[in-house]
């Protein structure tokens, strides 16, 4: 898609939930704040409270003082500036009349611009095209906080295999009653000891896992799959990872073992063929037609989806899902891209098999950037 003409980009968000935002500014801070790049400036409007961290910290041309152009709106006559009144000001300044703005922009801010004579067009994701392609410094980024999911991947599989087996199926750790909340809790605990940040962990026991969203509670049974799905955030670069495992305590049913197989060959063919130019609509029907030649078929049984019906995988970066996808719409794959390959399936007569790992696209290929074991062992606990 064209981009639109524009003389300036402006954002007005919080940087530390706004991932275009921290990334045009490396600055995060709580509360809203302007960025405008005109032409190669880049500048920033902050508060009295921000502004002194953001001339040291934001990595940006200009910070201004947003109660500076307060008080000049005040002496041209404003009684109350709004913070449109303030953004007019710096962008006159510079000649600007056409914005370009993400698509997440508050219509307030769009209506008020609009108001003052200003044309402002919308860009949808991805805000920034460079956003997708990783330099080596963030794919290092997102590697060092992938060791940090493993090692909480880690620490929650050893507590499965330290746990008892009870008359009542059920599993105890230290003779409490093993949860999904339990094990959770240890990889939260892991990884905050790694300066990361997990939201909505999935730890997804029995039929639980059918559901691929489904964060999972209750108690843990013996001969169960468990899909376990972590993607934290580095608290300080703010890169994600994201990384699943399926694991059972016990025995599982051969159809268990037959569905991990063929996710395991499916994923294998996926990674091979991801490289720079390759469809990811091409890699996902590689992958669907694995599983399907290895006997899983996707349908609706029951008024439930079963077997594989989600994408292949999805972009990482400073959001946990962006793009590109590796799903039915095609998108083209390029060197340096951060793409998960995380092949699933889920049938309400067996449980959930879900493995995913990491990968960034090379010219030749990919590279890994997982180095979690998946092989049967770590499938099945004795």
């Amino acid at each position: 898609m064209e981009q639109p003409s524009h003389d300036a980009i402006v954002i007005i968000s919080t940087s530390e939930i706004d991932s275009n935002l921290y990334y045009a500014t490396r600055f995060a801070a709580p509360d809203p704040f302007i960025f405008v790049q005109a032409g190669a400036e880049k500048i920033v409007v902050m508060s009295d409270l921000e502004l002194d961290r953001a001339r040291s910290q934001a990595k940006v041309d200009t910070v201004l003082s947003y109660s500076a152009y307060e008080r000049t709106a005040k002496q041209k006559g404003v009684d109350a500036p709004s913070l449109p009144d303030i953004l007019d000001l710096v962008l006159c300044e510079r000649g600007a009349r056409t914005l370009l703005v993400p698509g997440n922009f508050g219509i307030e801010y769009a209506d008020g611009l609009r108001a003052k004579g200003y044309t402002v067009a919308c860009k949808l994701a991805p805000f920034f095209e460079a956003r997708l392609v990783k330099s080596e410094e963030e794919i290092e980024a997102i590697a060092a906080t992938q060791r940090a999911t493993e090692q909480a991947m880690g620490a929650a599989i050893s507590a499965i295999g330290a746990a008892k087996i009870e008359d009542d199926g059920l599993l105890y750790l230290d003779g409490e009653q093993l949860t999904a909340e339990a094990l959770r809790k240890i990889i939260h605990m892991t990884l905050m000891e790694q300066e990361c940040v997990a939201q909505r962990t999935i730890v997804a026991p029995g039929l639980q896992g059918v559901d691929p969203h489904h964060h999972g509670r209750g108690p843990i049974r013996a001969n169960e799959s468990i899909v376990i799905d972590v993607f934290p955030k580095s608290e300080r670069t703010r890169y994600f990872a994201d990384m699943s495992r399926t694991v059972v305590k016990g025995k599982a049913s051969s159809k268990l073992r037959a569905m991990y197989r063929a996710v395991l060959n499916a994923q294998e063919r996926g990674i091979a063929l991801i490289r720079d130019g390759a469809d990811g609509k091409v890699i996902h029907a590689a992958v669907n037609g694995v599983l399907e030649r290895d006997g899983f078929t996707t349908g609706m049984v029951g008024g439930r989806m079963q077997g594989f019906f989600h994408g292949t995988g999805h972009g990482v970066g400073l959001d946990i899902h962006e793009p590109p996808r590796i799903n039915k719409t095609s998108t083209m794959l390029r060197t340096g891209h951060v793409v998960t390959v995380e092949p699933g399936l889920y049938y309400l007569d067996a449980g959930a098999i879900r493995v995913e790992d990491l990968v960034v696209v090379t010219a030749a290929g990919c590279r890994n950037l997982t180095n979690f074991p998946k092989e049967i062992s770590e499938f099945e606990i004795d």
